[in-house]
């Protein structure tokens, strides 16, 4: 049976309704609801499966980040993305000197951000709940991954640095996770979040089946109001919030092959631009957006 939340992931309360439903386009072609808080607006996915069983909504040879997969045009597109912006992510977590120089990855796929982190000097660490990616992680990296139940034994303040590349969306315990991170991270260090963002341009035009929904595997459907919430909530402020420029590019390639049923690249570029231009101008238009977070 699915887990059906009764109140608000984030300001916990009861009044909820049905905004929209979205299909599994990516494994079972299953129809999941899409919910709303009357109070704060919240958007989350509900009911969804249980933290124990939707490891079979990842089996799929799509979902590259547990397979690293290049068999196909679009994992390769994936991949040719990712390494470019692997780059820039080491170079943002490299711009800041916390103590200590520890990393935290939470949910490192099959550990490729990692591995560059440990090459540039990090003492790092991952968590990874799929056990075909971590394995992937220790094998080709030599990396020390654990499971997330592994969160609950760092100890406190031990990490400077701790990130989740748009990972925060599939946490089932969304709260509680987030305070954690708040013990283990250290008075000076980093939380750093990227998520999508369900009021961008190209998830207005695409609308239901914009890809980043990506029911039931994203469990919430972040605006840039939901994480400054959120972060307070649990003792973070928001340092900085920008974009991530490949991400219009990707989901809206990704969005034309659920809406029109073929990846149409001229659409999706056309898109893509429109969304970073005017992303430029207005953030809260941007496809996904890279949150920096200290303690208050």
């Amino acid at each position: 049976m699915p887990e059906l939340l009764t109140d608000c992931p984030i300001c916990s309360s009861i009044e909820l309704e049905n905004a929209f439903d979205c299909i599994d386009y990516t494994v079972t072609r299953e129809t999941f609801i899409v919910q709303a808080c009357s109070n704060c607006g919240f958007l989350f996915t509900n009911p969804r499966p249980k933290a124990e069983e939707i490891h079979k909504y990842y089996k799929s040879d799509t979902y590259i980040s547990h397979t690293n997969s290049a068999k196909g045009i679009l994992n390769k597109v994936y991949q040719v993305i990712r390494d470019r912006a692997i780059d820039k992510k080491i170079a943002l977590v490299d711009s800041f000197s916390p103590f200590p120089k520890a990393i935290l990855d939470y949910g490192c796929g099959t550990g490729e951000f990692l591995a560059k982190a440990k090459a540039a000097g990090w003492i790092s660490s991952g968590l990874e709940p799929d056990p075909d990616a971590r394995k992937l992680a220790i094998t080709n990296h030599d990396l020390t991954v654990g499971q997330l139940s592994d969160l609950q034994s760092f100890e406190i303040a031990q990490f400077g640095v701790i990130t989740l590349w748009h990972v925060l969306e599939h946490v089932h315990e969304l709260q509680e996770t987030i305070a954690q991170f708040h013990k283990i991270l250290s008075a000076e260090g980093v939380l750093i979040i990227a998520v999508p963002n369900c009021k961008a341009l190209d998830a207005q035009h695409y609308k239901s089946t914009w890809a980043a929904y990506d029911v039931p595997r994203h469990l919430y459907h972040f605006t840039r109001e939901d994480m400054l919430t959120l972060m307070d909530i649990n003792g973070f402020k928001v340092e900085s919030t920008t974009s991530l420029f490949f991400d219009p590019f990707y989901i809206s390639l990704l969005s034309e092959k659920y809406k029109n049923g073929w990846m149409n690249p001229f659409n999706a570029i056309l898109i893509g631009l429109k969304t970073t231009l005017l992303g430029k101008k207005n953030i809260d238009l941007n496809s996904s957006l890279l949150y920096v977070m200290k303690k208050k």
